[in-house]
């Protein structure tokens, strides 16, 4: 089944948070530059203009009467006739003689009319009667006596300059536009290194939920989408392990709750049948029944308190207690069974009194799981041995058997819950996780070691209440006095 999922909002996003933002900031440079340019390029075309045009500053020391011959004089030997163009005007804005030698009345003249009433010398970009952009320059004139005689009016072609101005920004906007290309494709090339690895994990996550933990993710890159890819594949693969423990523990809990009911039905039928003609076969059967039943309890009970351990409402009733009463109890629940199996259950219960803080009942179901393993993995002849003592402000259980023993490939799972390393022996497989979680919550320890076809340890360690802590640092303390 093919599933495509389409991921077109993060390219959106790309292209308004990323893509707009740098081009703008293109385009702003393509102007700033732009203007920077014209700017740089009209202020060295007026400085050189200013330079050729200077030597008509002279006309100030002239008077009215020979401010007219003094100008011609000067544009008739004027040197760069081929650079720009100087116009005279007098003072009357009549125009006296140009260096081209052709006079006009008709082009506009905006920097003339701003310059003639003022003292400084005004610079304009215009253009000429006909249509020819222009940079023109005018410089009023006036002699010692503050006397205003005219104005010099400088004028130069912008034609070979504007033509540069426009390569220039042709120039400025293709490299603008290859930036931007770049972008783009760069930008589609990172999106699309993004998107295809997040429609795999879309899709295996899909399958994933509905059912499909055989699917795997081709991992084809060494970083973060990577590391995500062999995350979701880590996960396929845990929970195709945990839907085969799930599925194991159906059939094994199927399994456990079939055979007593079985046993049930069937002497209940027994009894039934033999009421008033054989009472020692109702009562043999009554007995199985019971017996059955019990099992069937310990079963639901255990299913309840997994139930509990995994929603975190696995509570506890804590006090003062005597461990060594409450394991003495959980021994002698087995002491027939074990007898009957030819077994041999050994526990010496310590003359000194540990005390500890806990649930009676959380603790005596922990004890009783660890001695139901022992005896049920433990062939006839074998032997269980449960000890308990005293360290380091702790009370240390074990339950050693000599058992058929756990696979080392096994002893690292064997508390996690549904997992049965060995599934040709009764049970559900979630009593060593609920044990584990109940002596968790006694802020104890509980570990297994094992060595198949030798036997099997279970111990636990519990810390001692403060008084007990209390009296044992007491007696340390006389001692090191003695």
């Amino acid at each position: 089944m093919q599933i495509d999922i389409q991921f077109k909002s993060i390219a959106v996003r790309w292209f308004m948070n990323i893509f707009l933002v740098v081009a703008l900031i293109v385009c702003t440079v393509v102007v700033a530059f732009s203007v920077v340019y014209r700017s740089i390029y009209t202020e060295r075309i007026t400085a050189l203009a200013e330079d050729y045009a200077y030597e008509f500053h002279s006309l100030a020391s002239t008077t009215p009467a020979t401010f007219q011959d003094a100008a011609i004089e000067l544009a008739g030997n004027f040197s760069y006739k081929n650079k720009i163009e100087v116009q005279v005007i007098d003072r009357n804005g009549n125009m006296v003689v140009s260096t081209t030698g052709f006079q006009s009345d008709e082009q506009a003249m905006p920097d003339y009319e701003k310059a003639k009433t003022g003292t400084e010398t005004q610079v304009m970009r215009t253009r000429t009667a006909a249509g020819e952009s222009v940079l023109a320059g005018s410089t009023p004139l006036y002699d010692s006596t503050g006397r205003y005689m005219g104005v010099y009016r400088w004028v130069t072609s912008m034609k070979a300059a504007n033509r540069f101005e426009i390569n220039f920004i042709v120039i400025m906007v293709l490299a603008a536009l290859a930036i931007l290309a770049f972008c783009v494709f760069s930008g589609l090339f990172f999106i699309n290194s993004i998107l295809h690895p997040i429609r795999d994990v879309s899709n295996m996550a899909r399958k994933i939920a509905m059912g499909d933990f055989k699917s795997r993710i081709e991992i084809e890159k060494n970083d973060e989408i990577g590391e995500l890819c062999d995350t979701i594949n880590y996960m396929a693969s845990e929970l195709d392990q945990a839907e085969s423990l799930k599925n194991d523990f159906i059939s094994s809990v199927s399994h456990e709750l079939r055979t007593p009911l079985t046993a049930i039905r069937g002497w209940s039928e027994t009894a039934k049948m033999s009421v008033g003609t054989d009472e020692e076969l109702v009562k043999r059967g009554l007995d199985v029944v019971l017996t059955e039943a019990d099992r069937l309890s310990g079963l639901v009970e255990e299913l309840l308190d997994f139930s509990r351990m995994e929603t975190g409402r696995l509570t506890l009733v804590s006090q003062p207690l005597d461990i060594s009463e409450l394991l003495t109890e959980s021994v002698d629940m087995y002491i027939e069974l074990a007898r009957r199996q030819g077994l041999e259950l050994i526990f010496t219960r310590p003359a000194e009194e540990m005390t500890v803080f806990g649930d009676a009942d959380r603790l005596k179901q922990v004890f009783i799981n660890l001695i139901d393993n022992a005896v049920k993995y433990t062939e006839k002849g074998g032997q269980v041995l449960v000890d308990q003592m005293k360290e380091e402000g702790c009370v240390r259980i074990s339950v050693k058997d000599t058992g058929v023993g756990i696979p080392a490939q096994d002893i690292d799972r064997v508390k996690e819950k549904f997992y049965k390393a060995n599934k040709t022996v009764r049970g559900s497989g979630i009593g060593l996780a609920v044990a584990d979680e109940i002596i968790k919550q006694h802020k104890g320890l509980l570990f297994i070691e094992s060595t198949e076809g030798v036997g099997t340890t279970a111990t636990v360690v519990l810390p001692l209440c403060e008084r007990e802590k209390e009296n044992e640092s007491a007696a340390e303390v006389r001692e090191k006095e003695q």
